[in-house]
C-alpha cells in the first residue's frame, strides 16, 4: 500500500473512530438522564427521536474543531497527556458549538426541543473518557501494525558520527513509530557501516540513492562544526518529488535557538537566550515542590525506615551518604542518598578507574565492586535517591529538573553551566525518563541535550508530564520519548526541519 492510502487511512479511521465514541457518549447521556434523578427526575420525557438532529450536530462540531486544533495530524510519538488536554479542550468547545447552534437554528421549526442540561454535561463528560480510551486503542493498534512492517516509511540517514549514530539507534530503538532504515550517505565511499548500517554513497549521490530506494524521508545528520552552506546543500540534494526533510540539530545550534526580539529604547536587539525561571513561575514551581515532598516524606517515611534498616544490616557505615553537587547560582550542597558501596569506597575509586582506564565525565561504573547487595536493588529501582526530598524542603533541589552534577562535570560546556544554574537540580528529569534503555552508564552529550532541553522547554505543564512519566519507568516502562514530553517534537526528539522554534 502507498505511503498516500496509509496516511488517509489512518486519518479516516480515527476520524470514524472520534465520530463513533461522540455518538456513542450521546446516547448513553441519554439514557443516563432517564434513569438518574439528577438534578431532578425527569418528567414526561421524550424519545430519543427527538434528539437526533442534536446528536448530529455534536458529532459534526467535535469533528470540525479536531480538525481545526490539528488533531488529525498524523504524528509518530505523541505526549498522552498532551492528547488528553487538547481532547479536553476541543469536546468542550464543540459541545458548547452545538448547544449554541441546536438553540439558534432549530428555535421554531420541528426540531426545536427543549435538551436537559443535565444530559449535556453526561454527553461531554462521555465524550471526552470515550474519545481518549478510543485515541489510545487507534494508537496501540497503529503501533502493532507499524512494528509488524505495515506503512513504514523508507528512511535514509545523511551524516556521520555521533549525531547519525544517534539517530540510527533512536529508530533502531523504537519500531512503533514506522521507520524502515535503508542506509546511510556520508563521506565515505561503500562498502562500510555506521552502527551496523550499510554505507550507500556520497553527499553527490544522494539524488541516484533517493530515486533508487524510494526513499520517503531523508534525515541530515551532520558532524559537529558543518557549515551552513553545507547544510543548505545536502537539503537541496534530498529535494526529490515528496520526500520529507528533516535536520538533526548540532548543540551550538539547539542552544541558540528560541531567538526573540527585544528593544534598546526603540533600537531593535535579538535576544538569543533568557533562560532564567523569574516571578509567578518560580513562585508556584517551589510551592509544587513543598507539597510534593512534604507528601511524598509522610507517605514513604515507612518504607524508607525499612531501607534504612537493610543497608544497617547489610553492611557497616551510615545509612545516608552525601555527594557534593553544584546547585542554583553555582552554589554546592550535599545531595542526599542512601548508602548503596561499601564505606571505604572513595579510597578504592582511584584504583577501580585507573584499572578499568576510565577517563572524562564519570557515570555509574558498570558491575562496580564497592556496591553492596542492598545497594545494587537500590540502585537498580532509583530508591536509592528518596532521601533527596529532604534536599528539596529545604530548596537546594526541585523535584524536576536536570541532573545534579559535580562542579567539575558543569565546566564542560559553558552554556550547559550557565542554563542547568538557572534551575534547581531535580530528583528526576528528561535524562532519566527519555534516556536510552540499554544505555546504563548512559551517554555526556545526550546528558547535556537532555538538560538544554528541559530549560528551554520549561513550563510548570512540563513539570506535571514529567513527574507522571517517573511513575511509568518506575511500573516497567524501559523509557519514554523526548516528544511525548515536549510537543512540536518528531520521533527523534529532535524538531523537523522549518518548525518554528519555541
Amino acid at each position: 500500500m502507498s505511503r498516500q492510502r496509509v496516511r488517509t487511512l489512518y486519518i479516516v479511521s480515527k476520524i470514524a473512530l472520534d465520530a463513533l465514541m461522540t455518538l456513542a457518549a450521546f446516547v448513553i447521556a441519554f439514557q443516563l438522564r432517564r434513569l438518574l434523578p439528577f438534578p431532578s427526575q425527569l418528567q414526561n420525557a421524550p424519545g430519543f427521536a427527538v434528539y437526533v438532529p442534536m446528536m448530529v450536530v455534536q458529532v459534526i462540531s467535535v469533528l470540525a474543531v479536531f480538525y481545526f486544533n490539528k488533531l488529525y495530524h498524523v504524528t509518530r510519538a505523541s505526549s498522552r497527556l498532551d492528547e488528553l488536554s487538547s481532547i479536553i479542550g476541543a469536546v468542550s468547545i464543540g459541545t458548547m458549538i452545538s448547544v449554541a447552534i441546536s438553540a439558534l437554528t432549530f428555535k421554531n421549526t420541528i426540531f426545536e426541543l427543549d435538551f436537559p442540561r443535565a444530559m449535556v454535561l453526561y454527553a461531554w463528560l462521555l465524550s471526552v473518557v470515550l474519545i481518549a480510551i478510543g485515541r489510545e486503542s487507534h494508537r496501540r493498534l497503529w503501533h502493532r501494525l507499524r512494528m509488524h512492517g505495515f506503512g513504514r516509511d523508507r528512511v535514509l540517514v545523511v551524516g556521520s558520527g555521533e549525531s547519525a549514530r544517534a539517530i540510527i539507534q533512536k529508530i533502531q530503538w523504537s519500531p512503533y513509530l514506522g521507520y524502515e532504515l535503508v542506509g546511510v550517505v556520508n563521506g565515505h565511499e561503500p562498502p562500510g557501516e555506521v552502527a551496523g548500517v550499510q554505507v550507500l554513497g556520497k553527499a553527490d549521490d544522494l539524488p541516484a540513492i533517493i530515486e533508487k530506494y524510494d526513499i520517503q524521508e531523508v534525515i541530515i545528520a551532520p558532524p559537529e562544526g558543518t557549515s551552513r552552506h553545507e547544510i543548505v546543500r545536502l537539503v537541496s540534494l534530498s529535494q526529490r518529488g515528496s520526500v520529507a526533510i528533516k535536520i538533526f540539530p548540532d548543540m551550538f545550534e539547539f542552544v541558540t535557538t528560541g531567538v526573540s526580539i527585544d528593544d534598546l529604547g526603540g533600537l531593535p536587539l535579538l535576544n538569543v537566550r533568557d533562560i532564567q525561571l523569574r516571578g509567578w513561575r518560580l513562585s508556584l514551581k517551589r510551592a509544587m515542590d513543598l507539597i510534593g515532598a512534604s507528601i511524598g516524606l509522610v507517605l514513604l517515611s515507612p518504607f524508607m525506615l525499612l531501607m534504612a534498616l537493610l543497608i544497617k544490616l547489610d553492611s557497616p557505615g551510615p545509612v545516608l551518604f552525601g555527594h557534593i553537587r553544584e546547585r542554583r547560582g553555582g552554589k554546592e550542597f550535599k545531595c542526599l542518598k542512601f548508602r548503596t558501596m561499601v564505606p571505604d569506597a572513595d579510597r578504592r575509586q582511584r584504583d577501580l578507574f585507573d584499572k578499568n582506564q576510565v577517563d572524562g565525565p564519570q557515570f555509574k561504573l558498570a558491575n562496580d565492586p564497592r556496591v553492596t547487595r542492598v545497594g545494587r536493588w537500590l540502585r537498580a529501582s532509583n530508591l536509592d535517591e528518596l532521601p533527596q526530598l529532604f534536599n528539596v524542603l529545604v530548596g537546594h533541589m526541585s523535584l524536576v529538573g536536570p541532573r545534579p552534577s559535580p562542579f567539575r562535570e558543569n565546566q564542560i560546556c559553558v552554556a550547559w553551566r550557565q542554563a542547568r544554574l538557572s534551575v534547581r537540580p531535580g530528583i528526576t528529569g528528561l535524562w532519566q525518563i527519555c534516556r536510552a534503555p540499554d544505555r546504563s552508564q548512559g551517554d555526556f552529550h545526550e546528558w547535556i541535550y537532555y538538560d538544554m532541553a528541559y530549560v528551554r522547554h520549561f513550563s510548570l505543564w512540563l513539570d506535571i508530564k514529567i513527574l507522571f512519566a517517573t511513575l511509568l519507568t518506575l511500573g516497567g516502562h524501559r523509557h519514554v520519548p523526548l516528544s511525548w514530553m515536549i510537543g512540536g517534537l518528531d520521533g527523534y526528539g529532535r524538531r523537523p526541519l522549518g518548525h518554528p522554534a519555541t
